[in-house]
């Protein structure tokens, strides 16, 4: 949306305005796949629905691959996007609890307001624990500040770490992606199927 703006395809106080109706779209995108069902969250867990593992890595893959493209048009500069830093004990430990989260309750944060707004309780009480996290982090911030800012490396990338070529890691991420919707239609014809 940025290139839109800074092309004046979009004035800039149009912003905020265009910002909530992608939300809005992106909502009723996720109702519209079901993915307001912490049924369907976890399946990926439980190996009997492989929907958010063939969305995610789709768009993931279509994201990156046309981030770079725009880049090679001279639409875009890849070197100019922000990179939120790295925190890797902050990484580590916020993902370990996201996991636990996502699997206990079956929504990642922005599924389960997608069940608030249709009304499923189970969201409700899902939210209501992200709530009380929050709650409990910001108490406790002074004390675990060390751990949360620990081990900082800074607005880096795979690609700028390791010196890889963009274009190969790329390609290489698209074939492991082929491969796991591969494995994953695999593995779900080996589950017995689940109604929900």
């Amino acid at each position: 949306m940025e290139f839109l703006i800074s092309s004046s395809i979009i004035p800039e106080q149009w912003d905020s305005i265009v910002a909530i109706c992608i939300g809005i779209a992106f909502g009723f995108v996720l109702e519209s796949s079901g993915f307001s069902s912490s049924r369907k969250m976890a399946g990926v867990f439980y190996g009997y629905d492989f929907a958010v593992l063939k969305v995610f890595f789709t768009a993931a893959v279509v994201s990156v691959i046309g981030i770079y493209y725009l880049d090679y048009l001279g639409y875009i500069d890849v070197g100019q996007l922000y990179i939120h830093p790295t925190y890797v004990w902050a990484a580590i430990i916020g993902g370990a609890i996201m996991g636990i989260g996502f699997v206990a309750g079956g929504f990642c944060p922005g599924t389960s307001l997608c069940g608030v707004a249709i009304g499923k309780l189970d969201a409700w009480v899902y939210v209501l624990g992200i709530l009380i996290g929050i709650f409990i982090f910001s108490e406790l911030y002074n004390f675990i500040e060390p751990i949360y800012n620990g081990y900082y490396l800074g607005n880096i990338t795979l690609i700028d770490s390791f010196d890889w070529n963009p274009y190969w890691t790329i390609f290489i991420f698209s074939i492991i992606a082929i491969v796991a919707f591969v494995v994953a239609d695999l593995v779900r014809k080996k589950i017995k199927k689940v109604f929900y």
